[in-house]
């Protein structure tokens, strides 16, 4: 009957990858106590240095990311600033609808969904009318 090797999890590879990166490491020991082959750490090196190098890809000035054609990261780039500016903008408006509630004031603003006869105004789904 043959025997499995224990399955190793990511972790533990790596682990493994640190522990043998010395030039002093004992690696008999260490892929005995493992319980892997020479040639299982050899398969294990390749894979940390490809992940190590996929994860250093990092954009610079303005270029795109590795796998994202230019057109689209610049459509996302400009998707990003349109909704910060919204959401500034939004900001503003919160503020200035929350400093009018503090001081009293019901003037409904301009753009304000608030009715003449002082019905709660529709954007307050949480209050009842």
């Amino acid at each position: 009957m043959t025997e499995q090797k224990p399955r190793l999890t990511a972790r533990r590879k790596l682990e493994l990858y640190k522990e043998t990166r010395p030039e002093d490491a004992n690696l008999g020991e260490i892929l005995r106590r493992y319980g892997v082959h020479t040639n299982d750490l050899r398969r294990i090196e390749a894979l940390v240095e490809a992940a190590a190098l996929e994860a250093l890809k990092v954009r610079h000035n303005g270029q795109a990311p590795a796998g994202v054609s230019r057109a689209e990261y610049e459509s996302l780039v400009e998707e990003l600033a349109r909704k910060e500016q919204a959401l500034a903008e939004l900001t503003v408006e919160y503020a200035l609808l929350k400093k009018s509630e503090r001081s009293g004031s019901r003037a409904p603003s301009k753009g304000s969904t608030s009715t003449a006869s002082g019905a709660a105004p529709s954007w307050r789904p949480w209050r009842r009318p």
